[in-house]
């Protein structure tokens, strides 16, 4: 009799295990009779379509997914919002144990991932070169490039004329390209006018020697300031005083050293005030002018430091700085000039050449991320934020400007989270394959 009771208690336990497993199994015991949802690739699980076929890229048969089941691999993802008893889903709690009322284990709730997110395993992550960075707040410093062109100084060029009529009787400085310094004799005239105004001044000198009661002061101060304004040096009126004559050659001195970029000073030639002698330009310092694009020139200042280098000097580098900026763009090359100034060693910079300038621009705090996580489409731009247990969700951004391998976020994301730096172009490919059966289908 007891062994009897014993075989009935065990067949009891076995039958109740089944029925029990039966009602709370996830994935049922035969598919007659289930709804097919879609047909998916085995080796790509992303992959759907909404008829059966052969998957286009692997050759793999398709095969169905029915209602109520699964992929195996497949496990909840996302943050956990609330527990439930999935019999008396009316009954929640905050985290997980029995509902009281009917002892169910509760089940975890998880928050829904948004359109296109995709779940990829850590194997998968490393095979497609996924790395990580995150979402920072900092100041940035962006560099700015612009071709430039040196150019002379023009508060350094000094030209040289007579300031009378006459005629050039020898020229020291006989060819454009030399070096003068200040001082330095250039030439000698023969002027008619400058001759006859010595007599003058000699005569009212001799005058107030003779004259003794005669006021001939204003007379000798006349003359002396026409000899002046005539470019005597004092020197020379000193001279035609100590001598007593008139002196026939008047000589011209360098008025600043440099460069002689231009001469019209032959001998035998007539002059006029008018007659531009000498052009003379100091290159020991000089000025760049920079072509910026004006979606650079609200970062370039007056005053800013930048760096001027020589390719064709081996790399050297100079420093510059912004002393004026043109007020108006170049309608045809979408430019602004910007004019700085640098010092010239050894003259290494020549007029007319081209040189590369740099500017460096210190940008405020703002969120950036990894240039390489942004995926630029035109109008959209995406970033995949990582959001745990291998799951990534599409997030589209707006953009500001770049500075060295970082992109400014303007919107889209928070400070701190985690965006896939690289590889995010196949994480947009595999969010693609994962919309909705029927969205991506093949015919």
């Amino acid at each position: 009799m007891r062994k009897f009771i014993g075989i009935l208690l065990i067949a009891g336990a076995v039958a109740s295990a089944f029925f029990l497993g039966r009602k709370y199994s996830t994935r049922p015991a035969t598919t007659e009779g289930r709804k097919i949802l879609y047909w998916y690739d085995p080796m790509h699980p992303a992959y759907r379509s909404d008829k059966p076929g052969i998957a286009p890229d692997c050759g793999m048969q398709l095969e169905p997914r029915y209602a109520g089941e699964g992929p195996a691999a497949a496990k909840p993802q996302g943050k956990v919002l609330y527990y439930h008893d999935p019999q008396d889903t009316t009954y929640h709690s905050d985290k997980p144990g029995l509902n009281p009322a009917t002892g169910h284990d509760l089940e975890p709730v998880y928050e829904q991932p948004a359109p296109g997110t995709v779940a990829v395993s850590p194997g998968e992550q490393q095979l497609i070169g996924v790395r990580f960075a995150e979402v920072e707040r900092n100041a940035g410093v962006q560099t700015i490039r612009a071709n430039g062109k040196i150019a002379i100084d023009e508060t350094r060029v000094a030209r040289v004329q007579a300031r009378s009529e006459g005629w050039i009787d020898k020229v020291m400085v006989d060819f454009a390209g030399d070096r003068v310094t200040k001082g330095q004799p250039l030439l000698t005239i023969y002027s008619p006018e400058l001759v006859a105004t010595q007599q003058e001044y000699l005569l009212a000198l001799k005058a107030r020697g003779i004259l003794h009661h005669t006021d001939t002061g204003s007379l000798i101060e006349a003359s002396r300031r026409r000899l002046e304004h005539w470019s005597m040096t004092p020197e020379q009126i000193a001279e035609v005083e100590r001598t007593g004559k008139p002196s026939r050659n008047l000589t011209l001195y360098s008025p600043a050293s440099g460069y002689v970029t231009v001469r019209n000073a032959f001998p035998n030639q007539h002059i006029t005030p008018e007659t531009e002698l000498y052009t003379i330009v100091d290159l020991d310092r000089v000025w760049i002018l920079a072509d910026v694009f004006e979606s650079d020139a609200p970062l370039v200042r007056l005053g800013q430091a930048a760096r001027v280098s020589l390719p064709y000097l081996g790399g050297r580098t100079l420093t510059a700085r912004v002393t004026y900026i043109l007020p108006q763009v170049d309608p045809q090359t979408r430019t602004l000039k910007v004019r700085l100034e640098a010092d010239n060693p050894a003259t290494l910079l020549k007029p007319e050449m081209f040189v590369d300038v740099e500017f460096q621009a210190s940008l405020g705090a703002s969120l950036s991320v990894p240039a390489e996580a942004v995926l630029d489409a035109g109008l959209t731009k995406t970033v995949f934020v990582d959001k745990g247990n291998g799951s990534f969700e599409p997030r589209q951004v707006r953009t500001g400007r770049r500075f060295a391998d970082r992109v400014e976020i303007l919107s889209g994301l928070r400070q701190g989270e985690r965006v896939a730096a690289s590889g995010a172009f196949l994480l947009d490919s595999e969010s693609q394959m994962k919309a909705p059966a029927g969205e991506h289908q093949h015919d």
